[in-house]
């Protein structure tokens, strides 16, 4: 099968492609013989009611600071493509949300993945609320008073934004510590968001698992351990890549979840596991698929390609693809 795909994602010379799964998928339509071509969300327009994008032709090379050679600007129709892959980083600010609802103005018979509608409709600190039984006590607040109340019975607590990404302006509060109405201050300041304000775990120091599902079904999970002197474990902060097993409560956790990512059209999600706890599940662009083929040979980008040629298949014989 040929596909054209076009990726709408961050500047393509900042990839880290060691560890940068928008790359491990690149890569992998390239070897199965589609059409690259991208564009970064601030090229993406709606001209006269067409959905539209300046981007560039790609050729991707699994070489450190030599990672791909790309063609001249071009403006074209994004319904000239077979699909579209959304994999722009958070914040999950008002431009992002504004790109969910101009790629939802495409016609059906281009893919867009992750399903627009259910991006937005789908924060990854929020969607995650859906499960209660699964989560740690968590709040969503902006009012000093609540705060401080779920602090006073917690305790020990992790402060982070709700919409942002990769370990940025997360702080743990112990009970001895007495920054956390200069903190609050600081967000309040800066946002007129809430933010997020859950139980601290101490099995983090054991590792926040990523466990990556495809279409509702898991298909592999890293340990991601937090640097000595760090709660935070993320990569993008310095925490390290682990192999890991699913336990007996991953499973139930993804079997929970699975049917309502199917249903929403949400084909790649990453979820975040601390100890016995689902604290996130991630859709806007989730990381991690290059690690767990390097501790584990499980190849994801394989994988997510699978699903969605298999979906593409399911266009044609509807007719909608012509």
């Amino acid at each position: 099968m040929s596909l054209s795909i076009a990726i709408q994602m961050d500047p393509i010379e900042a990839l880290q492609i060691i560890g940068d799964s928008t790359f491990a998928l690149g890569l992998e339509a390239q070897n199965r013989g589609y059409t690259l071509w991208f564009y970064t969300p601030d090229l993406l327009s709606l001209n006269e009611g067409v959905v539209v994008a300046r981007g560039q032709a790609v050729t991707f090379f699994d070489t450190v600071g030599a990672h791909f050679k790309a063609g001249h600007k071009e403006t074209r129709s994004l319904e000239d493509f077979d699909v579209v892959l959304v994999r722009q980083d958070p914040p999950f600010d008002m431009a992002y949300i504004t790109a969910t609802h101009l790629l939802e103005r495409l016609q059906s018979s281009t893919m867009v993945l992750n399903n627009p509608t259910e991006i937005r409709n789908a924060p990854e600190k929020l969607f995650v609320t859906l499960y209660p039984n699964f989560m740690p006590p968590t709040l969503i607040s902006r009012d000093f008073e609540t705060i401080t109340a779920f602090r006073q019975k917690h305790q020990d607590i992790i402060v982070k934004p709700l919409f942002g990404n990769g370990g940025a302006g997360v702080f743990r509060l112990q009970p001895n510590d007495e920054n956390l109405t200069s903190l609050l201050e600081m967000f309040f300041t800066a946002s007129r968001e809430p933010i997020i304000v859950q139980a601290y775990l101490p099995a983090v120091r054991n590792g926040d698992k990523r466990v990556i599902l495809v279409d509702g079904n898991a298909v592999g999970a890293v340990n991601r351990i937090p640097k000595d002197g760090e709660v935070r474990s993320n990569f993008h902060v310095g925490g390290s890549a682990a192999k890991t097993n699913l336990t007996s409560r991953d499973v139930e956790i993804c079997a929970a979840i699975g049917p309502e990512l199917r249903r929403r059209g949400l084909l790649f999600v990453g979820i975040d596991i601390i100890g016995n706890y689902m604290t996130e599940i991630n859709v806007t662009s989730p990381t991690g698929i290059r690690e767990i083929q390097r501790l584990t040979n499980v190849d994801i980008a394989s994988l997510i390609w699978d699903s969605i040629e298999s979906k593409h298949q399911d266009l044609l014989k509807k007719g909608i693809k012509q």
